[in-house]
């Protein structure tokens, strides 16, 4: 992994509405259907924007909130959960171990081969399952009778490479990307559902029990040694190959991040050892919410009629699961009011989440001279059959709006990160890389809002202060992680 190139081709056009902007954004020139359909995407994107003495407000007020979130529990929207996770991998880790990273709508099963010092990843294979939409609203015990199936399938895989010696059990690393609150490193009760999930059962419940059971129920002899976040799994993942990744963010269906905390720095800590001094803080910065955020009455409209109102509001703003929603909810206004696709308001274009990020990544990235790709979406999701240049030009101007706010938020709780371990300033003499090990598929498939993420932090931070910070792309950071910290939990370390 590297440090992901800078190209500054995008994003600040929503920051400042100044010529003097750090940042240059990628902008087509709007030829829009009719002044009020205009006027509603001038409206629209005058509440979003995001000028930079905005964003430090709200990196100060993300950085109170961790100060508030670990001072007691309850003290802030900010979880700030422990996750036990004190001892990160160092690379010495030796054996086979598996993980299952359940996150959204799909679910990973993995399992590594580890050479221990000096050889590192041997090998890992993986597979990917779908997990059928009416499983995420159901029982618990479907749901995870399905994950347990799947694994039991993937674990008769196994080659001879990977075989355990006789009379050791197979240890599992288990990610669980859901608020979670942890009582040890393979412990947790779940505490609420994000992502489109909804099994009320569940909630206050211990998610490795309910594993371990349908486990055994698929006659799987596995452990699980280590529950962790996906966010703190990629931090993990991220450290086994660079020993300056100290926090990790996500950016996928939802988004999260986690950091390296000084363990005397936590007062609700009650006394949990610590071998290192330090220990890895799940913030589930998701749930971060406040004034200083460029709401608009799209978003409001989206988080009331979510399945979880009132809460999530950060990454409603930041992550894929809601962009191509909000562009949506945008574009049914201007259909509405101005008829802005003609006289009938398109009936796909009624349905909530019909336009996914995917695509509107797609319309945000086409330029070709006629936008065709635009063209083509809106043809095979919306069935919008005619449309003119211009209009086509709006709706990619509309996407370049959401992503644009979007990114500069992420980069935003970035810096208020930074702030809360003292890596926001330069320090005489200090070369000190701050590595950032980054994942999901916005991150990764999205180019115009990872550049422009990239680029607003710059912005933020100087160009000086920005040389010693590193975005690398920890690609599956989250499952391997949660196999390493398997390796470094596992009950068998005393044989090593």
């Amino acid at each position: 992994m590297g440090r992901v190139t800078v190209v500054v081709v995008c994003c600040a056009a929503l920051a400042a509405g100044v010529a003097a902007a750090v940042v240059v954004c990628r902008r087509v020139k709007r030829g829009g259907k009719c002044g009020k359909a205009n006027g509603i995407m001038k409206e629209f994107e005058e509440k979003c924007r995001t000028p930079a003495a905005k964003l430090k407000q709200v990196a100060d007020a993300m950085t109170v909130e961790m100060h508030a979130g670990l001072a007691s529990e309850g003290g802030s929207k900010l979880k700030m959960i422990i996750s036990y996770v004190d001892n990160l991998p160092t690379g010495d880790e030796k054996g086979t171990y598996y993980a299952l990273d359940l996150g959204g709508t799909n679910f990973r099963v993995l399992r590594v081969h580890l050479g221990g010092k000096g050889v590192g990843l041997i090998n890992q294979e993986f597979a990917e399952v779908s997990i059928p939409p009416h499983l995420m609203t159901g029982t618990s015990d479907a749901l995870f009778d399905y994950i347990a199936a799947e694994l039991g399938k993937f674990v008769s895989q196994e080659s001879e490479e990977f075989k355990l010696s006789p009379g050791r059990q197979r240890e599992l690393g288990f990610t669980f990307s859901f608020p979670v609150m942890q009582t040890s490193i393979n412990t947790g009760t779940l505490v609420r559902w994000t992502k489109g999930f909804s099994i009320d059962e569940l909630v206050g419940r211990d998610v490795v029990e309910e594993l371990s059971r349908a486990m055994a129920k698929q006659g799987l002899d596995m452990s699980v040694s280590a529950l962790v976040n996906d966010t703190v799994g990629t931090l993990a993942g991220g450290r086994y190959t660079n020993k300056d990744v100290v926090a990790a963010v996500i950016l996928g269906t939802g988004s999260n991040a986690a950091y390296v905390e000084r363990a005397q720095a936590i007062p609700k800590w009650h006394g949990v050892p610590s071998k290192s001094g330090e220990m890895v803080i799940n913030m589930e910065w998701g749930d971060f919410r406040s004034s200083h955020l460029s709401l608009s009455e799209y978003d409001n409209a989206l988080d009331a009629e979510s399945l979880n109102p009132g809460e999530q509001i950060f990454e409603k703003m930041i992550s894929g699961m809601y962009l191509g929603e909000i562009v949506r909810r945008v574009l049914l206004r201007m259909a509405q009011e101005a008829a802005f696709f003609g006289d009938t308001v398109p009936p796909k274009l009624e349905v909530p989440f019909a336009l996914r990020t995917p695509d509107m990544s797609a319309m945000h990235h086409d330029t070709s001279s006629d936008l065709k790709v635009v063209e083509t979406k809106l043809k095979d999701i919306l069935e919008i059959s005619s449309t003119s240049l211009s209009m086509r030009k709006t709706i990619v101007e509309l996407c370049n709006i959401v992503a644009t706010r979007g990114a500069r938020l992420a980069a935003a709780g970035i810096l208020g990160v930074l702030k809360k371990m003292g890596r926001d300033a330069a320090k005489d003499g200090d070369k000190q890389k701050t590595v950032i090990a980054m994942d999901g598929g916005l991150y990764e498939h999205y180019a115009e809002y990872s550049k422009c993420l990239e680029n607003t932090l710059e912005e933020l931070l100087g160009e000086e202060l920005f040389k010693n910070i590193v975005i690398e792309h920890s690609n599956d950071g989250s499952g391997i992680g949660a196999a390493l910290l398997a390796a470094s939990h596992s009950k068998y370390l005393q044989d090593e």
